[in-house]
């Protein structure tokens, strides 16, 4: 009731600013863009449209250019006053439970929710994103690109083994505890098919949750990827990294360790579903397959 009491607030105070706004019509090319989460922002450069962005959110760094543009808060939280000022005439958000949407609708705000899931949901929501930015065409070219690229890795590993992999996307930092895994239902899941493995834990229910150290274990993966304590990709040291990979040497019984394929990452490629998700393929392919070189 209280945020509600809030939001009611700003709106009283932001709404005559907001009357002047100009109403675009939805078949109108939008000249000023606002994107709250990063797999938004890359695909809007990707398709050429970064001119016109001029809001992203806090973690939108890829390519160089958005990290010149206003920053607009969270996805989670964006701030509605920010977003206002900026005057667009379309904003994007990512489709998440609550009323954000609602609420900045109520802004006189032309709003487009955007989903998330799976790969062909990936590739969906940048078809999406180019409808409603006026380049459906080159939506179009970009995903059959993309398309092209992971075609080809799958290409260079259908005759290699298939090994077990697992995928920390969360985890207490310094140890091995409180760790956050990629399951069912993901476009990882995918691209690790693609790539040419098989994810240790494809079969459970959830997208994405925590699992011990003894579970991990216990299905002695082939290749580990851990990226838990690295979601902040900007400023990573390799000093770090090989730190963190030598948590993992404590347990010389992991295939993982005896074989050297223990690897720390800190990239947006492998947490953003966006364009350059055939990056991430192609370098799964070459942690999994290390003989297919660089």
């Amino acid at each position: 009731m209280i945020e509600k009491l809030q939001f009611d607030h700003m709106v009283g105070r932001v709404m005559l600013a907001a009357l002047w706004l100009p109403v675009i019509p939805a078949a109108a090319s939008p000249q000023r863009i606002v994107s709250t989460a990063p797999n938004i922002t890359e695909t809007l450069f990707a398709l050429g449209a970064g001119d016109h962005v001029v809001g992203v959110s806090q973690y939108c760094n890829y390519p160089e250019a958005a990290k010149k543009k206003t920053r607009v808060g969270t996805y989670l939280h964006p701030d509605a006053e920010t977003i206002l000022a900026l005057r667009p005439d379309l904003v994007f958000v990512q489709k998440l439970p609550g009323g954000l949407p609602e609420k900045l609708r109520r802004l006189n705000l032309r709003v487009v929710e955007i989903g998330h899931g799976d790969l062909e949901a990936t590739l969906a929501s940048m078809r999406q994103i180019g409808e409603a930015a006026g380049l459906p065409a080159e939506a179009g070219a970009l995903v059959a690109k993309i398309r092209a690229r992971l075609a080809e890795v799958r290409k260079a590993t259908a005759n290699r083994p298939r090994r077990s992999v697992i995928f920390i996307v969360g985890r207490i930092p310094d140890q091995l505890a409180g760790m956050v895994v990629t399951g069912s239902g993901t476009y990882l899941n995918e691209l690790f098919q693609t790539a040419g493995g098989v994810n240790v834990f494809a079969g459970a229910a959830l997208q994405y949750f925590k699992i011990s150290l003894e579970q991990i274990l216990g299905s002695n993966p082939d290749v580990i990827i851990d990226m838990g304590d690295m979601a902040e990709t900007v400023g990573v040291s390799e000093q770090h990294k090989k730190s963190v990979v030598a948590l993992w040497g404590r347990y010389p019984t992991l295939k993982a360790v005896q074989s050297g394929r223990v690897y720390a990452v800190a990239s947006d490629i492998f947490v953003v579903p966006g364009p350059r998700i055939a990056d991430a393929a192609e370098a799964f392919a070459r942690m999994l397959h290390p003989e297919l070189g660089r």
